[in-house]
């Protein structure tokens, strides 16, 4: 006797989809940063997953949308870390630290973030200014910043003057720096910034940067 076998339930078939597309995203990323925005190939994309060009533009719609879809997701990471720390109950100055702290991890644990953000960037923000998704993300940091902020302002800790976006700013840079810039650096100057070694000096040192801004004596212009 033949057997017949029993058709997917909707329920089979969504988290089929959602596994392709996750599998699909994890793949594009690695070559988008690999690669480049330019350099990728869907039908490398294609031959490295269980699927086909086809069933990418199904799910994507183009290789324009499927880095927008790769950008998306990575943002969300870090956002949703940022939505996580819960600094409520400690001192503004502890506070402020454990955040530099988040950002100096996940940028160190997610080089293929900071490749995708420095491809974007040589594309002027394109695909992130056409995202309706990125467009309304914003980051969660910069609230948790403000809190802080203000609790140190109003014990007198903190300058009153500093703005919740440069100090931002300022944060990333130095973590965006220290992953995207290891190599000409270390050619340069013959110092490896993810030395393991000297990894708990640099997350100090950003701590101990951050801190010193916010307490230093302001001038008037």
């Amino acid at each position: 006797m033949t057997s017949v076998e029993e058709p997917a339930r909707p329920g089979e078939r969504i988290r089929d989809a959602a596994r392709t597309r996750a599998e699909i995203l994890d793949v594009a990323t690695q070559e988008f940063a690999r690669a480049g925005y330019d350099g990728a190939r869907v039908d490398e994309i294609a031959a490295r997953t269980r699927t086909t060009k086809r069933m990418i533009y199904y799910y994507f719609g183009g290789k324009e949308q499927l880095f927008t879809a790769v950008l998306e997701r990575a943002y969300g990471v870090i956002r949703e870390a940022e939505q996580q720390l819960d600094v409520d109950h400690l001192d503004p100055v502890a506070a402020i630290r454990r955040l530099a702290e988040l950002t100096f991890d996940h940028h160190e644990q997610h080089p293929d973030f900071i490749r995708l953000v420095s491809i974007e960037n040589i594309h002027e923000a394109h695909h992130i200014a056409a995202s309706e998704k990125l467009g309304k993300i914003g980051s969660p940091a910069l609230d948790v910043i403000r809190r802080i902020l203000a609790s140190g302002q109003d014990s007198g800790l903190f300058t009153a003057d500093v703005d919740a976006v440069d100090l931002h700013a300022m944060i990333s840079s130095f973590c965006f720096f220290r992953v995207a810039n290891r190599h000409t650096f270390g050619a340069l100057f013959g110092r490896d910034l993810l030395d393991r070694a000297q990894r708990a000096h640099y997350r100090a040192m950003l701590g101990d940067m951050v801190i010193a801004y916010l307490t230093a004596e302001r001038t008037a212009d």
